[in-house]
């Protein structure tokens, strides 16, 4: 009867040793999901690209990091506002407005616990006609079928404010579409579209694959309209689409764009932001060889450029570590 109780009494111990081994290495495991776009788009590149990186020290910090196919920026930003995101890819445009409360957010006012992270690539607006719709300057859409961009994504809100700018409104166009980054090309090779505006890093394959499959051209994007826009707004800049990028487009392609952020919330915890900052810059030359839109990133720029929410306190910590504030 001894030796029975002697052996329970052990096996019970071994249970509950081993329980305490591993509850601290549950309990440990902490998943964040970082919001993109489309599939094919360059934020879902770059939310895969971080996580991979972030995973490959999992050991070490115990967080997992997945990505989440979303509707875009304003989708992200509303979703991590909601609690049902910790991180997300937002146009620098997007988060300005997120900030102050401003246009798409005037409803629900500023989102004073958004916290900026760094921001990417540069994002030209593009607008890609078919080659057989005789457009070349922005102004021959009038009239035409064009994909505006899907409600919830930086593209649409982006179109919204130059068709403001220049006088317009969706019913000028014979049909405004607001299809997904994901369906634009097919839509304009199968002619359903003449045209579309998408606010997206380059290279990028919703742009090639139009290009390839049936002769689709970039459009300049310039004028009075575009002028005031860039003067008046601090998350616009003029830039080039550089020529020889795609087939049929040897010359740059003048238009103007933002900048690609990653946002949070003041709620993220300080050490899951330093984690994830410090696998992208402790692993950069990897990172910068993820997707050629990330080519020329420089560090220095990243943590200021098309910031207009404050950073995140756990992304200060590790720039002001690398002398970079």
């Amino acid at each position: 009867m001894k030796k029975m109780f002697l052996f329970k009494a052990l096996a019970a111990a071994t249970v509950f040793s081993s329980a305490l081994i591993s509850a601290p290495a549950v309990a440990q495991q902490k998943f964040v999901t970082i919001g993109t776009g489309g599939v094919t788009g360059v934020y879902y590149a770059a939310g895969g690209a971080i996580c991979r990186l972030m995973n490959k020290d999992r050991a070490k910090h115990g967080i997992r990091c997945s990505v989440e196919s979303t509707g875009g920026s304003v989708a992200n930003i509303n979703t991590i506002r909601g609690g049902d995101l910790d991180f997300g890819m937002a146009q620098s445009d997007v988060q300005y407005n997120a900030s102050k409360g401003q246009q798409m957010f005037q409803k629900d006012g500023a989102f004073s616990d958004l916290r900026a992270v760094f921001s990417v690539h540069p994002e030209p607006f593009t607008v890609l006609a078919r080659k057989e719709a005789n457009i070349s300057k922005f102004s021959d859409l009038k009239g035409k079928r064009v994909n505006i961009g899907n409600p919830g994504s930086g593209t649409r809100a982006a179109m919204d404010q130059l068709l403001t700018a220049m006088g317009w409104k969706a019913s000028d166009f014979s049909l405004a579409a607001e299809l997904k980054a994901d369906e634009h090309g097919p839509a304009l090779c199968d002619n359903k579209i003449d045209a579309f505006f998408y606010g997206v890093g380059h290279p990028s394959a919703n742009i090639q694959d139009p290009i390839v499959t049936c002769g689709a051209k970039l459009v300049p994007l310039t004028g009075p309209a575009v002028d005031k826009l860039v003067a008046d707004a601090p998350y616009y800049a003029k830039v080039d689409i550089p020529g020889g990028l795609y087939a049929g487009n040897p010359n740059p392609t003048p238009t103007y764009g933002v900048l690609a952020t990653l946002v949070t919330s003041v709620k993220v915890p300080d050490a899951t932001v330093y984690e994830l900052v410090k696998a992208v810059f402790e692993n950069f030359d990897d990172f910068k060889k993820l997707h050629p839109a990330f080519a020329h990133l420089d560090p220095k720029k990243m943590v200021k450029d098309g910031l207009s929410a404050p950073l995140h306190p756990g992304a200060v910590k590790y720039y002001k570590e690398k002398g970079w504030m």
